[in-house]
């Protein structure tokens, strides 16, 4: 997910349950190949051997930079690339990209065509239509191109996150795969709330996988085998892991910036999106709301944990 599935929250995933395969941020595949562009990857692109099996998520309309881009992950040590052809933000929509690509099957072919020249497992994330539902047409397409995993968002790029997600789609889909691509496996996303869900869904659409995304912020233990009830200390405990990795994280990446004001910019900027985790934590008991609200105010780690330790009652 976007500015959330870095390298310091997958490690607080790992630390609460962890998942089967990793996926990155999605990287621009243009940014990537450009001189200029190609710092603002190397944060989403961070990742630690103890994450695989780690699967690098691409998106862009150049295939020639596919191609670049793919042949330097599988040198980066990436497990596969999975290419975003989901994504409904509108300014991505603009270009081309991401759910755009429905509309354009034949650039689609041509970026995974592209993208298996780095010599890695190739899948594909998408959804079922962009205004409106087009999963025979579309993912019948994308079977047909030889990948070796599809993840179907059951929705439309319109709906956005809106509407339920369509499940009853994954039917068409997995005969789909039957008919196209016996050896293409249909991972299913939308609305799973933890693993459980996520076998009884496979079970019953005859799928062979789910992926899990938004979920994690109602139930950041969601990807457990066993399942049981977190305490509001276990909560707390997870988040002061989460801001000394990020803490450990961020000093590592200061040290490579020049002056001291200038390392207190960065540092200010690389905290904010941080503030998007607090509702993971923080959450399910009188006084949340207003102590999330307290922490959208803080500065920096230390402010965070300052304020968390002077609200009584909180442990």
């Amino acid at each position: 997910m976007e500015a959330v599935t870095d390298v310091v929250f997958r490690h607080v995933v790992v630390r609460a349950a962890r998942p089967d395969v990793f996926f990155t941020e999605f990287v621009n595949a243009a940014s990537f190949c450009s001189p200029e562009g190609k710092h603002s990857t190397y944060s989403r692109l961070a990742f630690t051997s103890d994450e695989q099996p780690m699967v690098a998520q691409i998106w862009g309309t150049n295939p020639e930079n596919f191609a670049e881009m793919a042949k330097a992950l599988k040198k980066l040590g990436y497990a596969g690339i999975d290419i975003n052809m989901g994504c409904p933000a509108r300014d991505v929509i603009k270009i081309g990209a991401c759910s755009a690509l429905i509309e354009n099957p034949s650039l689609a072919a041509e970026l995974i065509a592209a993208a298996k020249e780095g010599g890695l497992p190739v899948s594909v994330k998408t959804r079922i239509g962009l205004k409106t539902r087009k999963t025979e047409e579309w993912l019948g397409h994308l079977l047909q191109q030889d990948i070796s995993a599809l993840t179907v968002h059951a929705r439309t790029q319109k709906e956005m996150s809106k509407v339920p997600a369509h499940w009853e789609e994954f039917a068409i889909t997995a005969a789909l795969r039957n008919q196209f691509a016996p050896q293409t496996l249909i991972i299913g996303n939308g609305d799973i709330k933890n693993r459980q869900h996520g076998e009884a869904l496979i079970k019953q659409y005859h799928i062979d996988g789910v992926m899990i995304g938004r979920g994690v912020f109602t139930n950041p233990f969601c990807f457990e085998k066993h399942p049981r009830e977190h305490s509001r200390k276990e909560l707390l405990e997870l988040l002061e892991f989460h801001l000394d990795l990020f803490d450990a994280t961020a000093r590592l990446q200061l040290g490579k910036i020049g002056p001291d004001n200038q390392q207190a910019v960065q540092a200010e900027r690389a905290f904010q999106p941080l503030k998007r985790f607090f509702k993971i934590y923080i959450r399910d008991f009188a006084g949340a709301s207003e102590l999330r609200d307290k922490l959208m105010h803080a500065k920096c780690t230390d402010e965070v944990r300052a304020i968390i330790g002077s609200t009584p009652d909180i442990s």
